[in-house]
């Protein structure tokens, strides 16, 4: 299993999720140079949001965490799911008011999964889980597919466009329980209110977020 594993690497070095640099022996998943200059936020970035409790991030979205992300989301590069997974979890761990019972994802519409293949944010709650030794379980479906939130412009907008496009999966997981919510990246907030009212509305007695990145 070694000598594959060798002969794979050589044959398709391991390379930075963020720069693209050939890595070296050591480094997990990113350079000692991105290490060094990643947009690391301060405290986790925590923000308060509405319906939600906090939302804490480990980075900015900017950059060649921006690139690195859209590689994520929009290239089949899955497998950044894992290393994504232990920068967040380190923030979790790092967070001393973050309590919760089940962790979850903001999931795509079924239309949009089926485009990318994959569902990203599902993809990073469950290594983020995996780096936190629990498990991750679905608390949400998105039925209804809507215009990208990137696509638009300030907080109305966004918060108009998802308004009513999320429900429960299954109520009684949540019922008097605190969700750690997760997603890729976190900018004026909307989508993870609307899930978290959701997700209230059904019973939970709190939601807490984590996202990799947020906007500056």
């Amino acid at each position: 299993m070694g000598f594959f594993s060798s002969l794979l690497d050589l044959l398709f070095p391991p390379r930075c999720v963020f720069c693209g640099r050939v890595l070296n022996s050591g480094d997990e998943g990113w350079c000692s140079r991105c290490m060094e200059s990643l947009p690391f936020t301060n405290d986790c970035g925590r923000q308060s949001g509405e319906f939600y409790e906090f939302c804490i991030s480990p980075l900015y979205y900017g950059s060649s965490v921006r690139k690195s992300i859209l590689r994520y989301k929009f290239r089949g590069v899955s497998a950044y799911a894992e290393i994504y997974g232990k920068l967040l979890a380190d923030c979790i761990k790092s967070c001393p008011d973050m309590k919760y019972d089940i962790i979850s994802w903001v999931p795509l519409s079924g239309k949009r999964k089926r485009s990318r293949g994959y569902d990203q944010a599902m993809l990073l709650a469950l290594a983020t889980a995996l780096e936190l030794n629990d498990v991750a379980a679905q608390t949400l479906i998105k039925p209804h597919d809507v215009q990208a939130q990137s696509e638009l412009g300030d907080r109305s907008e966004r918060s108009a466009n998802i308004d009513g496009a999320y429900e429960v999966f299954d109520s009684e997981l949540i019922v008097g329980k605190t969700v750690l919510l997760i997603d890729d990246v976190v900018t004026t907030g909307s989508t993870l209110s609307e899930c978290a009212k959701v997700l209230r509305s059904a019973g939970a007695t709190n939601v807490v977020c984590a996202a990799l990145a947020r906007g500056e």
